[in-house]
């Protein structure tokens, strides 16, 4: 049956091909080629908006369609083993695939340069022997001291120490379930990563309150490091040690408490 639209041309009663995806009434592989390219062109949009979220905290050699492309691979293998009976929604699963193929590609590519990650090698020692000697964070100038660089040089080296920082929490849920030899059993997935999520929750409580609100503002408000830096009146390099320091410490007690359970 047609029905025709204002400008007389024929519009399909059929329902939308997404939709269908989306209430399990069709798999992938029951689609037409012209549905398949329809539902691509759908969630298309999806990739560009995570993709530049992510490229937001990577350095600007990181070529965008580079994250785009790798996103659409992503893309592709949700649409291909989505099964709406496990009881979760195609836009978190998918999120999750799109995401993890970019990181993905983001580590085949080792965006680090040897003398950029020596550096950040170097700046988390010092940070720690500072940490160690005066219970206090580093400053700018201990660093320089410390590691014999230039200011610009710690100023870059600790934007790639946050950069690296934020890519381990958005690959937190990989990380952590990929060490306990999960299975593709996605619903057992999501109710393990909320427990992870729950834990991370009651640790992040244990930080000092600015290490909190650098948290909040950047993963919850999505912030960038400068945005993060006004609204707390301080120094983008204290932002970036603030944001550091915090998920060293988240990292360092979830092991210590959960990592042998």
């Amino acid at each position: 049956m047609a029905i025709s639209n204002s400008s007389g041309k024929n519009c399909s009663s059929r329902n939308d091909p997404w939709r269908e995806l989306e209430n399990g009434a069709r798999g992938w592989d029951d689609f037409s080629p012209r549905d398949r390219e329809d539902i691509v062109r759908h969630y298309a949009p999806k990739i560009r908006i995570l993709a530049l979220r992510l490229k937001a905290k990577l350095p600007q050699s990181v070529e965008l369609c580079e994250l785009i492309s790798a996103g659409s691979l992503g893309l592709l293998d949700a649409l291909g083993k989505y099964n709406a009976g496990r009881g979760i929604k195609f836009d978190t699963y998918s999120e999750n695939r799109i995401k993890g193929a970019m990181l993905d590609e983001l580590r085949r590519m080792d965006w680090f340069s040897r003398g950029l990650r020596q550096k950040v090698k170097a700046l988390e020692d010092a940070q720690r022997q500072v940490e160690h000697e005066t219970g206090g964070t580093a400053s700018t100038e201990q660093l320089q001291r410390i590691t014999g660089m230039s200011e610009k040089e710690v100023r870059q080296g600790l934007e790639a120490l946050h950069n690296q920082m934020c890519l381990s929490l958005d690959s937190f849920h990989e990380n952590v379930i990929g060490r306990k030899a999960m299975t593709e059993d996605e619903p057992f997935q999501s109710t393990a990563f909320q427990e992870i999520v729950d834990k991370v929750a009651n640790l992040i409580e244990e930080l000092t309150p600015r290490e909190k609100l650098v948290i909040s503002l950047y993963y919850g408000e999505e912030l960038n490091m400068k945005e993060t830096a006004e609204v707390m009146d301080i120094t983008e390099g204290r932002v970036s040690q603030l944001h550091s320091q915090a998920l060293t410490k988240l990292r360092k007690t979830f092991r210590a408490r959960y990592e042998n359970e």
